[in-house]
């Protein structure tokens, strides 16, 4: 078994989940089985309770692990299926370690951070080396070098370094070569000094990857190369790709660090085969049309909020050889009115959001997509205010809504799951997870997945409420899938409206480059007929 462990240094924010996935990409591409984890060394047990404006999209998987939005980068470069396994927090760390002392594990011994912390952060890197279903363990650090709250990690990575041999390892850095535009020259003391910091720790990293606005000379690469101890050809450019994150493993792999990887860790393996993915990003930097959609959001000024459904929009058009132009819209600027700003697009977009800040404002969006027959997609909540919005305007229950946003509700459409009502804590209580979906005979949805039963990621507290179902459904709102025994409502759909869809659950958790999701697909593809 082989094992990169990829750290960041100088500051955030250097995109170390997206070279670790990109690497991922041409390793798998070369043929090597690859497996990832991330270490987030924050004291919160999972980010399943953090505002989207603190961390971003809380990223699902299908154990219904609410994770940081780096598995999303893995499980969309690569062919992974990650768990909860391959996420790990400071605060399940020392939850597991206290958890042990109080049962007497430890056996009255002095609970310290060396070496019971430390076991703890080695034990999960060992948990998912199965060397018959992984060749290499790709495991990225989160948080910069030099973080109090990241020293036993760290310091646990020394530790198994020592324990499987360093001809096992690669230690790869990602830091930041900053451009001094008064002095017009690239500057590597910060990474002098963040390598430093990590030598201290008894970390000599193999490979930096040097972020930066400008490119690197050979001058300031053997620079790096003598300050750092690492050989020029381990000092890769990783400059900011001019279209798409999707262009990061081709320009790696130009750079050399595939095949530096491989050498350094004896892996002998052929070229990776890279006409496939050159193609997708060919279809997204130069597509034949472009669209423009509209996202109705509550998170809108966070790029990382809604990361899974930007990419799943990407992915869906590259495979219709379009473009996608998004008009971002905070549903606040739509509480008291459209005002034309859904004029001018081809599809609307309404995500998942908790609380009821902006949600008359997408229930406005909805509306507009109804009435005008533009091509709708509703996710979670997305779904929810279009439930509202049908039971109000169409079926004259004026007093539609959701227990979640009025717990007097004089229509409640939208209640608390029943196994929800005693719950107190807020962390992973949702339904959460992989469930699967019956798809309805005859209905659109049937059409766009091919198939009666999908399997689909969850993340909500609440549902459809099925005492009004019958009502609803004779005025054209169709629950077009449901839970297996059909007691939960999984997806709907308006029989008069050429594309008006939205899903209790996530599909947005389950696209990758060359392979859509199929909502996203059919959404795109009535945006496109709806703009003709």
């Amino acid at each position: 078994m082989k094992y990169i462990f990829v750290t960041g240094g100088v500051v955030s924010s250097l995109g170390k989940g997206l070279a670790a996935a990109a690497l991922g990409t041409l390793l798998e591409l070369r043929g090597l089985r690859v497996v990832f984890q991330k270490f987030d060394p924050y004291l919160n047990v999972d980010p399943g309770t953090m505002s989207p404006f603190q961390h971003g999209e809380v990223y699902v998987l299908n154990d219904g692990a609410e994770t940081d939005l780096d598995l999303g980068h893995y499980e969309r470069f690569t062919n992974c299926v990650l768990s909860r396994h391959n996420n790990l927090t400071s605060g399940q760390v020392y939850e597991s370690v206290i958890n042990k002392e109080r049962r007497g594990d430890y056996l009255g011994k002095t609970v310290q951070v060396i070496p019971h912390v430390t076991d703890e952060i080695k034990n999960r890197i060992r948990e998912i080396s199965d060397e018959s279903k992984y060749d290499v363990v790709i495991t990225e650090v989160g948080g910069t070098t030099g973080d109090i709250e990241g020293l036993p990690f760290l310091e646990a990575i020394r530790q198994f370094i020592l324990e499987v041999g360093t001809h096992n390892v690669v230690n790869i850095h990602v830091t930041l070569v900053p451009y001094i535009r008064a002095a017009r020259e690239l500057k590597t003391k910060p990474t002098q000094q963040s390598i430093a910091k990590l030598r201290e720790i008894g970390l000599q990293p193999q490979v930096l990857i040097c972020r930066s606005e400008r490119p690197l000379d050979d001058e300031l690469r053997e620079k790096l190369s003598m300050f750092c101890n690492v050989s020029p050809r381990a000092v890769i450019e990783a400059a900011d790709v001019k279209h798409t994150v999707y262009e990061v493993p081709l320009m790696l792999h130009d750079e050399g660090l595939d095949g530096l990887i491989c050498d350094q860790l004896g892996l002998k393996t052929p070229e990776p085969e890279l006409a496939n993915w050159r193609k997708f990003v060919e279809s997204v930097v130069n597509p034949k049309k472009r669209i423009r959609i509209a996202v109705v959001g509550k998170y809108i000024d966070l790029q990382d909020a809604y990361k899974s459904i930007y990419e799943s929009l990407t992915h869906a058009a590259a495979s219709q050889d379009c473009g996608i132009d998004l008009k971002l819209i905070d549903a606040e600027s739509l509480q008291e009115g459209i005002d034309g700003q859904l004029r001018d697009v081809a599809g609307v977009l309404i995500p998942g959001g908790f609380g009821d800040r902006g949600v008359e404002g997408k229930i406005k969006a909805a509306k507009f997509a109804r009435e005008n027959k533009v091509p709708y997609l509703g996710l979670c909540l997305g779904m929810q205010v279009a439930t509202i919005e049908f039971a109000r305007n169409v079926c004259g229950l004026d007093k539609a809504n959701s227990t979640e946003f009025d717990k007097d509700a004089g229509d409640p459409v939208i209640s608390l799951l029943e196994e929800q009502r005693e719950v107190q804590n807020k962390g992973a209580s949702m339904r959460l997870g992989t469930w699967p979906t019956k798809i309805e005979k005859g209905t659109l949805a049937e059409k766009i997945y091919g198939s009666g039963e999908v399997l689909e990621r969850h993340r909500h507290r609440y549902e459809f409420n099925m005492d009004y179902r019958e009502r609803m459904h004779d005025k054209g709102f169709t629950i077009s899938g449901t839970s297996p025994d059909g007691s939960l409502a999984e997806l709907i759909e308006l029989r008069d409206h050429p594309y008006f869809l939205a899903c209790q659950y996530h599909p947005e958790f389950q696209s990758k480059p060359n392979k859509p999701h199929p909502l996203f697909k059919g959404f795109i593809q009535a945006a496109l007929a709806h703009k003709t």
